[in-house]
């Protein structure tokens, strides 16, 4: 006699079903990408071709401008190709620090929370504020923003570490030149089906009024929640939605996507070391440089990448490091 599928089963079938389908989709569209690209450079060189047989330069704009959209594109889906990670995918939890350096290193997390934000845009990117703290002068002492869009975490976990500025600060009545440091901390945002043993005598939950502009629900209410997991010290925050409710949510994924984090490196005895990849947000330690002055130049400084333009760079034109990161490799080593 048949059985029947049990109701758990049969719900765990439409799920990896809809993960099939879900794959399978992303898959034929890069194929529709990869063929796309083909019949431009097919349709070029039938252009070229012709302009030569009958002579006629008047082809050689169209064919430059086709070209160049077909590098830019080539170099688009070759970006894809190599974001291979489990959680590459995902939306991405993004958390900026500000350093050394006071005043002029709060002022430097803003400059690159909006270096983030305009590239986001620029990929079509949705960005939602999650957890701020402003400076006390200026600047920001640190913000934690939700990146939501395809792959946002593939792209982005190239950013995390220190990024080092040195220009004239604004803030020295002497025009005298300062060195500030800021740290990117990156997290993909899990999905729900990932199972992470959270115990709640583990956890303390503090609740306290957001601290920035919000609306009056927010600012008038403990709306803002806090979550500390007691063994590893690791603490998130959240204060952006309307309901203590959604915050605690919000802060519950931010949580399970570190302690994901710290359960996929290396097995280690003390919890010191579990904790311990990140560096002094200060000298020695960056990823990056972004120099103002003497000269302008952004370099990063695993892959020597580098570009002079740094106002576009901070418009976010940040593509060519990412690309440069991922193809290294070096995303991938242990």
């Amino acid at each position: 006699m048949e059985q029947k599928a049990s109701e758990p089963d049969f719900w765990n079938d439409i799920e990896n079903s809809q993960k099939v389908l879900q794959r399978t989709k992303a898959l034929k569209t890069k194929v529709e990408k990869f063929e796309n690209l083909n019949s431009q450079w097919e349709d070029l060189q039938t252009l070229a071709v012709l302009g030569l047989e009958e002579q006629d330069e008047s082809v050689i704009p169209e064919v430059e401008e086709g070209l160049g959209k077909l590098k830019e594109d080539f170099a688009n889906l070759r970006l894809e190709t190599l974001l291979t990670g489990q959680y590459d995918k995902n939306n991405a939890i993004l958390t900026l620090h500000a350093g050394a350096g006071g005043t002029e290193a709060q002022d430097w997390a803003q400059m690159l929370f909006r270096m983030y934000t305009r590239w986001a845009e620029k990929k079509g990117y949705t960005v939602k504020t999650l957890d701020f703290l402003d400076g006390e002068e200026a600047g920001i002492k640190s913000v934690t923003i939700q990146v939501i869009g395809d792959n946002a975490y593939g792209y982005l976990r190239s950013e995390k570490g220190v990024h080092r500025l040195v220009r004239i600060s604004p803030f020295d009545s002497s025009g005298r030149r300062h060195t500030s440091f800021a740290s990117v901390d990156v997290m993909p945002e899990l999905d729900d089906d990932i199972e992470i043993d959270i115990s709640p005598d583990d956890l303390r939950m503090d609740t306290f009024r957001a601290s920035g502009a919000g609306g009056q629900h927010v600012n008038k209410t403990e709306s803002a929640v806090r979550i500390t997991h007691i063994p590893t010290g690791v603490v998130v925050a959240c204060q952006t939605e309307r309901s203590q409710h959604q915050n605690r949510d919000t802060a519950m994924k931010m949580l399970k996507a570190k302690l994901l984090e710290l359960k996929e490196r290396e097995q280690k005895e003390k919890i010191e070391d579990l904790k311990g990849v990140q560096l002094d947000i200060a000298w020695g330690s960056q990823i990056r440089s972004y120099v103002f002055c003497p000269y302008t130049l952004v370099k990063d400084h695993r892959t020597n990448y580098e570009e002079g333009n740094v106002n576009s760079v901070m418009d976010g034109e940040i593509d060519g490091y990412i690309n440069a990161y991922l193809a290294s490799g070096l995303g991938n080593k242990k």
